[in-house]
């Protein structure tokens, strides 16, 4: 039997790879996963264009507790620009080249449908 933590992040990763997948075929270049930054990880930063996104993914497997694009609270957000904000300053990267995304994905288990959904500019 898996632990929680463990179990978390199995689902966080397989959500992740469906957001990366969706991202590869909108034209999106995946130039890293999972980048610890602080207590915050950057769960996507990918290159369009001239600007370089960092992608928020959340995924849910019911709807006990929502859809998973009301998952990214005020508090989540805050904690997610600011981890963006710190790697920029640290990488010395112009915050105008910046966009912060939201990849929401709703998984139906029964029928083995994910519904993704992508939110550019969330920030």
């Amino acid at each position: 039997m898996l632990e929680k933590n463990n179990y978390n992040k199995l689902v966080g990763n397989f959500g992740e790879d469906i957001a990366v997948h969706y991202l590869i075929a909108k034209g999106y270049k995946i130039v890293g996963r999972n980048i610890g930054y602080g207590h915050k990880e950057l769960d996507i930063i990918a290159k369009f264009g001239n600007k370089l996104i960092f992608v928020e993914v959340k995924l849910r497997l019911s709807h006990y507790c929502g859809q998973a694009d009301e998952q990214l609270t005020k508090r989540k957000l805050f904690r997610f620009k600011k981890a963006v904000s710190g790697y920029c300053q640290r990488y010395k990267i112009n915050l105008d080249q910046v966009r912060l995304d939201l990849v929401a994905i709703d998984l139906d288990k029964i029928s083995k449908i994910a519904k993704v959904k992508h939110y550019e500019e969330v920030a």
